[in-house]
């Protein structure tokens, strides 16, 4: 009976582990997402500056996927340009995912935060009304760029998008890991790379199933 009465706990904890699992997405938007590819929207981190476009973060991922990744990353963006070329760059392509990565340079040229804020969130916004999933990505580092972490997390649950933390943990901090002061190397953009693989695999769509790692 003693041993009865554990399989019934363990199984109870794992319908428990499920139901929760399915409740975690289902807080996600367009989960369901019937698009055609994995878009990597952004600025230069997103283009892969200081490596070749094959040595990129967008590129390192689409080997890890079963479904097309197109890197429309432009050098030097800020959210205020990338928000004028949404339509042709991103929404125009059947997106399934649209990975946002941006703010960088708008914390540079010092445009207020909350315009940053309002952008991306527009962003987002157009992307889910198109039925694709969304992505916000955090590339803020120690105290670098610290208050647009916790309001690109709070704007992520608001609007039901992933939202994916520090992909900059323990590069921009090491020499070995990037090719100028603040863009990662080969070695980097591959940190890069599988920290957003892990926190979109979750959420793929089974005909397109994650295949590596």
């Amino acid at each position: 009976m003693e041993d009865e009465g554990r399989r019934v706990f363990v199984a109870f904890l794992i319908c428990c582990a499920l139901i929760f699992t399915g409740c975690q997405k289902k807080e996600i938007r367009n989960t369901g997402s019937a698009g055609k590819v994995i878009i990597c929207f952004g600025d230069s981190i997103t283009f892969g500056y200081g490596v070749t476009k094959a040595e990129s973060y967008p590129t390192a991922l689409a080997a890890m996927v079963n479904i097309p990744v197109i890197n429309e990353g432009i050098d030097g963006d800020t959210s205020t340009e990338a928000l004028q070329r949404l339509d042709s760059d991103v929404i125009s392509r059947d997106p399934l995912l649209v990975i946002v990565e941006l703010g960088g340079n708008d914390f540079l040229r010092k445009i207020p935060e909350g315009k940053t804020l309002q952008n991306i969130s527009d962003m987002v916004d157009r992307i889910q009304s198109k039925g694709a999933m969304v992505a916000l990505v955090d590339i803020s580092a120690g105290m670098l760029m610290k208050n647009y972490r916790q309001a690109f997390k709070n704007l992520a649950r608001q609007k039901g998008a992933i939202f994916i933390p520090n992909i900059l943990k323990g590069i921009i901090t090491n020499p070995r890991l990037k090719s100028d002061f603040l863009h990662p190397n080969h070695d980097g953009y591959m940190i890069v790379a599988m920290r957003i693989y892990r926190a979109i695999s979750p959420y793929i769509n089974n005909k397109y199933k994650l295949v590596k790692k």
